[in-house]
């Protein structure tokens, strides 16, 4: 079970985003406090962020070793300034290899993707309902063999449909939920995506026989900017709210935040 991290709003240095926090993403990756199966999250990490002045393509940073271990990554962090920054700290499940491929965030033109949760028993219920539904196009760009890139591929499709990521969220998640039915599997999808203007994020699962689902954390403040994060990156801080199980953010370029229920 991974962590995950996103911030829209005035540009700041990826250090301070990263790991100026008390429990900041860095700490996170070696000592969660909040993860639902899992230790540490030591096999890879990944970072997005659109340039500073002018939104174009997203740059990335991907490493398989732990970002407490990078020697590069507080170099860079002491010189890039972003508005928009998405990261990823990995803990490979069974059959999902440690590679830069398989290193969130993924990419695809304009938008970033990082997702934090599973498919259960992926290989053996949903990897052939997805592989199958994926236009060749979108299933050519798929690099690894995680869950979570293909739900990144199917994500893709709703976009290309609807050219908009609010409604590609939603039309994803309620695709897999089907999937999942159909299949009598669990998962679960606290998913952020961003264009480098909006952000939207899920905090949703989903589990065998229509029990009540275990959902991963998630949380957002709104301080100088908005930030979504697994676990609050300050504990005392009382503006952390938690993100309310099933259910939708949608921020704005202005950021304007509304939840919905999905």
């Amino acid at each position: 079970m991974c962590r995950l991290l996103a911030y829209l709003g005035e540009p700041r240095l990826l250090s301070e985003i990263l790991a100026g926090p008390i429990h900041s993403l860095v700490v996170q990756s070696y000592q969660p406090k909040e993860m639902t199966s899992g230790v540490v999250n030591a096999d890879g990490f990944g970072v997005g962020w659109y340039h500073a002045q002018r939104i174009t393509t997203p740059f990335t940073y991907k490493n398989i070793l732990p970002i407490w271990n990078d020697p590069n990554l507080p170099q860079i962090g002491r010189y890039v300034e972003s508005g928009c920054v998405l990261a990823n700290v990995r803990s490979a499940t069974e059959l999902h290899s440690v590679s830069l491929a398989n290193c969130q965030p993924f990419t695809w033109e304009n938008l970033t993707f990082i997702h934090n949760g599973f498919i259960h028993d992926f290989r053996h219920t949903l990897y052939r309902p997805l592989v199958n539904r994926l236009p060749a196009e979108i299933h050519r760009h798929l690099l690894g063999n995680t869950d979570s890139e293909h739900i990144f591929g199917l994500f893709l499709d709703c976009w290309q449909q609807v050219k908009s990521l609010h409604t590609a969220l939603r039309m994803t998640l309620q695709e897999l939920t089907e999937m999942a039915r159909v299949a009598n599997t669990s998962f679960s999808a606290n998913i952020v995506v961003s264009d480098g203007h909006h952000l939207v994020a899920s905090r949703y699962a989903r589990a065998k026989d229509d029990r009540p689902p275990v959902v991963p954390s998630l949380y957002w403040r709104k301080k100088a900017g908005v930030t979504i994060a697994s676990e609050p990156l300050e504990p005392e801080d009382p503006l952390w709210q938690a993100v309310p199980p099933q259910s939708l953010i949608n921020l704005g370029a202005q950021l304007d935040l509304s939840i919905s229920p999905l």
